[in-house]
């Protein structure tokens, strides 16, 4: 009883998803889902195949430079990962040739006492020690470009275990710190390395200090944050003089600073931390001396830029540099030696601005070219840099990655992904608005040319909505074999994202959550009134989006042909009354607590596990989940599927569980070709249903 509420909970006993019983449970729902798909088989093998092809036998990145080297990555022919190279000339390894390509992979990765280059310097495949699932959580080269850190996990679990190789010997370095996570920066001499730790419930709450070449049971404990609610980060700037420590909730923030030239000083704060207030830091230099640039919400919802002195950062220092725009949100400076690269959002679309330190008005905009596509900042190491590296890409065009002058803003062409047996001109990606409600909400829409958006077409509708997250629309192999079988691709960027700024976000969290769900419906609805077929619209989504496939498959169970729910955040009271468990604490301020009545309210009137649909009329469900994501626990996904199965038992072999029991991540495999396999078998699921169920 809580509130005045009574909730019974006959599925609780799925929660110990380390007992016998349990692993069973799951063992049998994997078990009916292989039995469930069997029929798939050959449209998956056909996908797979057909996704596979669309790779290049190599795939090679466009280089960054350090001060020695020039780095890059290469992924050889029929391998999963990435190779990470370094060449001793920092010459262009864009126009790299497949000979050139093999004979790198082909290089000496283990003894490099005599090394040549292009010299491997980490191969993931290598690291797997046995296990299917290899991520890296970073890869860090020192200073001196003598080591390396990289973290690896081997499960999914995000337990990652950093490590140090010398680079100039090719071996690994005694010390290893078993437990880490995302996040990590070098001193200036090379000596010590942060790195972040989280806790028993997943929270980075700690940065400790270790230095090379001694006992990993010496390393120090820089910054230590006990508030449940705030995460704790590590980075280097680009300048390599200052290493930024931030702890941050989901609406506010503090950052501290370490002397990067002296690792052993204490860590100094720029400004106290303040409720709602964020902040963030990045070291540049002025005609002045060294500054911070400060970009910030306080007193400019849509972010403004400042500038403090760092020897005296604290907010009573703060001059502004760059004002709020209402119609702009500020997302971060980059900060180079004679110019700062200002990353925006506006219309709903990335852009990126080059500031002149010198002359501030003289402000030059590199947006996408591209139609409905997106523009990044690249890898850029290089603080004296006079041009950076951006890469843009759409669901239609692979990548291209282009050197821009930073001072004129024009661009040259560095190298563009390949993407074989592919033609973009047969595809189509444009922008639309749908209202819903008082706001119009951007969705970007996918087809062939030849696939007529005149309601006869089946359509697969893909959401998000949470976080203040942009899911930016990349290039994606496996996406056109759903397009040449006539299906149009439709991304809804609803609230609760971050594509129309700070607000968008805020009328989608909390109490205004219920908006997300009926701005996903609207854009359905609105593809169903005359773009494409509304008895054979599908939909999907991936945890705070698996919530919103949860949430629209009871609200408008009509309204789907087939629901995918991956990983689905579904337990949403449940979850949030237990901070037993990793992340609630942290997530009260995107959702809500429900201790509170009105937060009670509010959870409990959308929560997917409290609000099952009538038996009768439910359409088609695929739900995932893994035994080993950290993020939205196993038996959320299972007690939501079985709940569901007993409310409607004649409906129930049309509910699939696919779960994963070995190694596994939240976001799925790991390795380019298993990726793919994965999303040949969501594909072949959907597919089954939009062409050839009745």
């Amino acid at each position: 009883m809580l509130h005045g509420v009574r909730r019974s909970d006959d599925y609780a006993w799925l929660r110990d998803s380390s007992s016998p019983e349990v692993l069973d449970h799951l063992a049998a729902e994997r078990t009916f889902y292989d039995a469930a798909t069997v029929h798939l088989r050959p449209l998956i093998q056909a996908l797979a195949e057909e996704m596979s092809s669309r790779l290049p036998p190599t795939e090679l990145t466009v280089s960054w430079q350090r001060a020695r080297f020039s780095y890059y990555t290469s992924t050889p022919e029929g391998s999963e990962y990435p190779q990470l190279l370094r060449d001793l000339h920092p010459s262009d390894r864009s126009q790299a040739t497949d000979s050139v390509a093999k004979a790198v992979i082909a290089s000496d990765s283990v003894d490099h006492t005599d090394a040549q280059f292009p010299q491997v310097i980490l191969d993931p495949a290598s690291l797997a020690d046995g296990s299917a699932y290899v991520d890296l959580g970073y890869r860090i080269v020192s200073p001196d470009e003598r080591l390396l850190a990289y973290a690896v996990d081997r499960t999914g679990e995000e337990i990652f275990a950093l490590q140090f190789r010398d680079l100039d010997a090719g071996v690994d370095l005694p010390e290893r710190i078993e437990r880490s996570y995302y996040g990590g920066a070098w001193s200036a001499d090379s000596g010590s390395f942060f790195y972040t730790v989280h806790d028993g419930l997943y929270r980075p709450y700690q940065v400790w200090r270790h230095d090379i070449g001694t006992s990993v049971g010496g390393d120090v404990c820089v910054y230590e944050d006990l508030d449940e609610q705030f995460e704790v980060m590590v980075r280097g700037c680009r300048s390599g003089d200052v290493i930024v420590l931030w702890s941050q909730s989901r609406d506010t923030s503090e950052v501290w600073l370490v002397d990067a030239h002296d690792p052993t000083a204490p860590a100094r704060c720029v400004e106290p931390r303040r409720k709602g207030i964020e902040y963030h830091c990045e070291h540049g230099r002025t005609p002045d001396g060294d500054v911070l640039f400060v970009v910030t919400n306080d007193n400019a919802p849509e972010f403004r830029a400042m500038t403090t002195p760092l020897a005296a950062p604290g907010q009573a220092q703060w001059e502004e540099l760059v004002p709020e725009a209402a119609e702009e949100r500020l997302e971060r400076v980059e900060a180079f030696a004679e110019h700062l690269v200002l990353r925006l959002r506006r219309g709903g679309s990335p852009l990126l601005r080059t500031v002149p330190l010198h002359a501030c008005n003289q402000a030059v905009d590199i947006a996408c070219s591209l139609p409905a596509g997106t523009i990044a900042l690249d890898r850029n190491e290089r603080f004296d840099a006079t041009e950076v590296t951006v890469v843009e890409q759409s669901y239609t065009e692979p990548p291209a990655w282009y050197a821009v002058d930073l001072r004129s803003g024009e661009r040259r062409l560095r190298r563009r992904q390949e993407a074989p047996g592919y033609e973009p001109s047969r595809y189509r990606s444009e922008r639309i608005g749908v209202a819903s409600g008082d706001v119009e909400v951007p969705v970007t829409l996918v087809h062939r040319c030849d696939t007529p958006l005149d309601g006869s077409a089946p359509a697969l509708l893909y959401g998000y909505g949470a976080y203040e997250s942009c899911d930016e629309p990349e290039f994606d192999p496996a996406l056109l074999s759903l397009l040449d079988r006539g299906v149009v691709y439709a991304h809804a960027h609803i609230r609760g994202g971050g594509e129309g700024g700070r607000r968008w976000w805020l009328t989608g969290r909390m109490e205004h959550k219920q908006n997300t769900f009926t701005d996903h419906i609207a854009v359905a609805d609105a593809l169903a009134a005359g773009r494409v077929d509304g008895d054979r619209i599908a939909t999907r989504g991936l945890s705070a989006g698996g919530l919103l496939q949860g949430a629209v498959f009871s609200q408008r169970p009509d309204r789907w042909r087939a629901v995918v729910a991956e990983v689905p955040f579904v337990d949403v009271v449940t979850t949030m009354l237990d901070d037993s468990i990793p992340l609630t604490a942290g997530e009260w301020d995107e959702w809500g607590d429900p201790r509170r009545a009105a937060d009670f309210a509010w959870l409990r009137a959308y929560s997917p596990y409290d609000n099952l649909p009538s038996a009768g009329g439910r359409p088609d469900l695929l739900v995932t989940g893994a035994v080993h994501d950290p993020r939205v626990m196993v038996w959320e996904p299972a007690k939501w599927v079985a709940a569901l199965r007993a409310t409607d038992p004649d409906w129930s072999p049309r509910c699939l569980f696919r779960c994963e029991l070995g190694e596994g991540a939240h976001t799925g495999p790991s390795g380019r070709y298993a990726r793919l396999r994965y999303e040949a078998e969501v594909y072949a699921w959907i597919l089954f249903h939009l062409l050839a169920h009745p």
